[in-house]
């Protein structure tokens, strides 16, 4: 990677730090099995605990692109704010807003977690033209009071969206999408469809689409964008609108 270009194009795996041969390598970001897209790795131990920081204080902005079953919804844009933890039997799920900070029976405790949505297409159709804002300025908000109460009609559409998780938890886009009753195709784990129009699918269909941070040493913004898996242009045959706003570097 240039010093005078901070581009990378068409790969998935980042590496910053310094540019001599360093065999030592450090992991600053995680995927879940089966999630595509962008890894971040430092060549250096002290980028790499200045990442992990910027991760832990949510100075990291990330976007997924993820590919839902289920019934769309009324809303482009919505974000959704609940607790996170495991249940007695270890698995995580979603927990009510009001329980963050309660102690669950094993031990652990509930902590915050928010995600933010956008629909960019519904069973091929464009939906969303705009890149939504993260937070405070998306206007439908859901805080979760309870279990989901989003019922099944019978009704299966294709949902595209692109999701900006505000907190880093454990299956967090997964669980949420569950929650608004929009599993990610192949997610057997939390209820998505394995065998969809004939296919069988043995994998679910969520990207790390891109990242975007300063540099931990120079403060040089940096935007980092994996190109789209083979699903993802599959499902969707228009132009995916860019999550780039005109202040930021982009990819390619």
């Amino acid at each position: 990677m240039s010093a005078q270009n901070p581009i990378l194009t068409g790969c998935s795996v980042l590496v910053l730090g310094c540019t001599e041969a360093v065999p030592e390598l450090h992991l600053a970001n995680r995927l879940d099995r089966d999630t595509s897209g962008i890894m971040l790795i430092t060549k250096s131990h002290k980028v790499a605990s200045r990442l992990v920081k910027a991760f832990t204080e949510h100075k990291v902005r990330k976007t997924y692109i993820v590919l839902c079953v289920g019934l769309a919804l009324n809303w482009e844009t919505i974000s959704i704010r609940s607790g996170h933890g495991r249940s007695k039997f270890g698995a995580w799920r979603v927990y009510a807003a009001a329980d963050v900070g309660r102690t669950l029976p094993g031990g652990s405790v509930v902590r915050d977690m928010e995600t933010s949505f956008e629909v960019l297409s519904v069973n091929g159709q464009l939906k969303s033209k705009h890149p939504v804002k993260q937070g405070k300025d998306v206007e439908n908000i859901i805080v979760v009071e309870e279990k989901s109460s989003v019922g099944d009609n019978g009704t299966k559409d294709v949902v595209f969206v692109r999701a900006y998780p505000r907190s880093g938890r454990t299956h967090q886009i997964r669980l949420h999408c569950q929650h608004l009753g929009i599993t990610i195709r192949g997610d057997v784990k939390y209820e998505g469809v394995y065998e969809w129009e004939g296919q069988i699918y043995d994998y679910h269909t969520l990207h790390a689409e891109s990242l975007s941070f300063e540099h931990p040493v120079t403060g040089v913004p940096l935007m980092f964008r994996a190109p789209l898996p083979a699903w993802a242009a599959d499902c969707c045959p228009y132009e995916i609108p860019s999550d780039f706003s005109s202040n930021e570097i982009h990819i390619g």
